[in-house]
């Protein structure tokens, strides 16, 4: 078990949390959610024990071992990949890198025989002999091919190197397990998977995450970092807002009188809890959600931008034909024979085990890059906007303020109708005086979304949106993009994002594509699609 007991931080004249007092118990996961810069990957550092709290503490029960999602990306570029999942259990390793060292010596004193023995003990104690068994599971069950597992982490992607930081985080079954945004560069099949490790894992997971799924089917508690504290809630994410949404109504609704609220929360729960304790993991929930008092649910102080795109007019029937396109990088192939119409209304999900496919597809069709093979052709009654994953091109090295930077874009060069765009996305008052090439990522993707909706397009595409935005602003843009009257195109890993928006699914794989008029949902309980891919892919679904 872990705890913290009056903990507090600050950062100069800033307190980040103040008094803050909780219990995190084996069997349950914990989503930490909270509004950019609140505080969220900090608190996973001072429960790590990585930073130290101004005051208060953190406990942890003696002899729990606590494993920590690591980020340094090229940490371990010496070390073979199988080795660097083993290597989440330190002492397990350190027991083998000494057992290998005496075993290699030709001959062994007898101080160092009982020496051996005694590691063999520890050893089989710390179940050792399942160890490369158990990380090999792992690898696969996160996309990390059989022939990967002996080369050097120097030699694989980035992606593929953040996989294998998961699987160390994972190996071993810790006491005490800390994740920071786990399903980043992770495909729909490893979510999934890393869904069902989570859902029977029985010790203690503390997760931060902007994937409202996955918050949904894996969180029994939420904790929510706002005003400056920590509050638990028993539940997953949408329990925690609707709660809080209906909390907030109630306390702006003066004319009702608190029976009345009382008695509408408490039907709320009442129905709730009946759903929620279907699932696995809700043994002991609906008691506790049954204890729930108005009292115990605040209002959220965060705010929520205004997402909504307006098209300047109506596209005609021809959309977007495109005919056999194929792409190769640096002797990869990347896209192969890509064909498909585009309908009016469509909103398109690209789907892939390699990201980069749909980035490159994305930019063979905005004009940013040139096909191998093939042709594309966009209707003339066409607008297009585009939110790249990568759009340091247009903040790098620029010093203008906000007003100067969005002007560039505004057809009315009006201050005032300029503000009216930035204020929708949070920005006011002195924010709109920063230069644009010192905003965080989060706030660079919220300008771009402003200098989309400025454009007036009716055709939109999105590589990976959410990459950098809270979960306020994912939920604004999910809602902006289902209300959109024109077209989409767009990749992410959100599952919610793509089942509440996408009418029509596309895969890329590395010999064509799977196309489907569908859910997300339904395509991936779709059999024989899911059996296409694995086909196409080559890998185990």
């Amino acid at each position: 078990m872990i705890s913290t007991s009056g903990l507090s931080l600050q950062f100069g004249k800033r307190t980040l949390f103040k008094d803050v007092n909780l219990k995190f118990t084996p069997g349950n996961c914990y989503g930490i959610i909270g509004a950019n810069g609140a505080g969220k990957s900090t608190l996973l550092k001072l429960l790590s024990g990585a930073i130290e709290p101004t005051s208060g503490s953190v406990d942890v029960t003696p002899g729990d071992r606590i494993a920590v999602l690591q980020q340094d990306h090229y940490a371990y570029d010496d070390y073979e990949v199988l080795k660097t999942v083993m290597m989440g259990h330190k002492r397990l390793v350190e027991i083998m890198d000494e057992k290998e060292a005496l075993y290699t010596k030709p001959e062994m004193t007898e101080e160092e025989g009982m020496r051996a023995s005694e590691l063999e003990a520890e050893f089989a104690e710390l179940d050792g002999w399942n160890a490369e068994p158990e990380a090999e599971s792992l690898l696969n069950g996160l996309g990390i091919a059989t022939e990967l597992h002996h080369k050097q982490m120097a030699e694989l992607a980035p992606e593929e190197k953040v996989r294998v930081l998961l699987a160390q985080a994972l190996f071993g079954s810790p006491d005490i397990l800390l994740l920071d945004e786990p399903t980043n560069h992770l495909d729909v099949i490893s979510i999934n998977w890393l869904e069902n490790f989570l859902g029977d894992f029985p010790n203690t997971v503390i997760v931060v995450s902007h994937d409202r799924h996955f918050l949904n089917n894996v969180c029994t508690y939420i904790c929510d970092v706002d005003y400056g504290t920590i509050k638990l809630y028993a539940g997953n994410y949408d329990f925690w807002l609707r709660s809080s949404q209906l909390a907030m109504q109630m306390a702006k609704d003066a004319n009702k009188k608190k029976e009345e609220k009382i008695k509408e929360l408490k039907t709320f729960i009442q129905r709730f809890s009946a759903n929620a304790a279907k699932s696995k993991q809700a043994t002991s929930r609906k008691k506790l959600l049954e204890k729930i008092t108005l009292d115990d649910i605040k209002p959220s102080s965060r705010r929520y931008p205004y997402i909504a795109f307006t098209p300047d007019r109506e596209a005609g029937d021809q959309l977007l034909q495109v005919s056999g396109i194929s792409k190769t990088i640096d002797g990869i192939p990347l896209l192969k024979n890509v064909s498909f119409t585009l309908k009016k209304g469509d909103k398109v999900a690209f789907v892939s085990q390699d990201m980069t496919a749909m980035t490159v597809l994305f930019q063979i069709l905005t004009g940013e890059m040139e096909p191998d093979e093939g042709t594309f052709k966009w209707g003339v009654t066409t607008t297009q906007a585009y939110l790249p994953k990568d759009n340091s091109k247009y903040f790098d090295g620029v010093k203008l303020n906000l007003v100067a930077w969005l002007r560039q874009f505004s057809k009315d060069p009006d201050e005032t109708f300029v503000r009216g765009f930035l204020g929708r996305m949070l920005f006011s008052g002195e924010e709109t005086q920063k230069k644009a090439d010192v905003l965080s990522g989060g706030e660079k993707v919220r300008c771009m979304l402003s200098r989309m909706m400025l454009s007036g397009a009716n055709v939109l595409i999105f590589d990976d949106p959410t990459n950098h935005l809270d979960l306020e602003s994912i939920t604004a843009l999910n809602d902006g993009l289902i209300a959109f009257k024109g077209t989409v195109l767009f990749s992410s890993h959100d599952h919610e994002f793509i089942q509440t928006i996408a009418n029509r699914i596309i895969a890329l794989t590395p010999d064509g594509i799977v196309d489907r008029v569908t859910t997300y949902d339904e395509f991936l309980d779709n059999a024989s699609v899911q059996q296409q891919i694995k086909e196409k892919v080559g890998k185990s679904m």
